[in-house]
């Protein structure tokens, strides 16, 4: 079967779901995992009200959390903190395509995953391209290490309307970034299925 290109004759009812929705990390905490060192663990926020679809959970300042939420009105950004919420919170999380971006996402993964993060589910980590262009190697292969920490891991291309501070409409973006927000969804919907920690 061919993604992205019809198949004819191929009855609906036998399509599969893409590999991008099946979990390529961890779906749950693993207790053998230390939590990092004080200084490389985000703040809590304690929340309360109703919750959001989920939250975009910017790993670092820039990481364009604030962006993705305004294409969502079910979906909230979280100021750089753990949202914590009596019914337990979805988050997404957030960083730049840069070493520094996908460093501080390693490091909030790797909180996630030493279990110190009450009734926190994380769904997958977004990277949004810091430039215009293929991301380099390097930065494409230490992405996939990080995202191995958590159920998704989705790469944003660059839009070029968010470097001039420039809101869009989701059916403004580019084919692919609706593509990975689409996915996202899809993967809130499984992760919900899943406990959290």
């Amino acid at each position: 079967m061919t993604f992205g290109a019809e198949t004819v004759g191929e009855p609906t009812s036998a399509v599969e779901e893409p590999p991008a929705f099946i979990p390529t990390g961890a779906t749950r905490p693993q207790l053998s995992v230390p939590p990092p060192d004080r200084s490389g663990r985000l703040p809590r926020w304690n929340v309360s009200g109703i919750a959001p679809d989920y939250w975009w959970l910017g790993v670092h300042g820039g990481a364009g959390e604030t962006s993705l939420a305004r294409l969502d009105k079910n979906t909230r950004a979280a100021e750089h903190h753990w949202p914590i919420m009596a019914a337990g919170s979805t988050v997404i999380l957030v960083a730049r395509s840069n070493m520094s971006g996908l460093r501080a996402a390693q490091l909030a993964a790797t909180e996630w995953a030493s279990g110190s993060i009450p009734g926190v589910q994380v769904a997958g980590l977004v990277v949004l391209a810091d430039a215009p262009g293929r991301l380099p190697k390097q930065i494409r292969e230490f992405a996939r290490v990080v995202g191995g920490g958590v159920p998704h891991l989705w790469i944003l291309p660059w839009i070029e309307a968010w470097r001039f501070g420039h809101d869009l409409l989701p059916d403004e973006l580019p084919k692919e970034a609706r593509t990975v927000l689409d996915q996202v969804r899809i993967a809130i919907n499984t992760t919900a299925e899943l406990p959290a920690n």
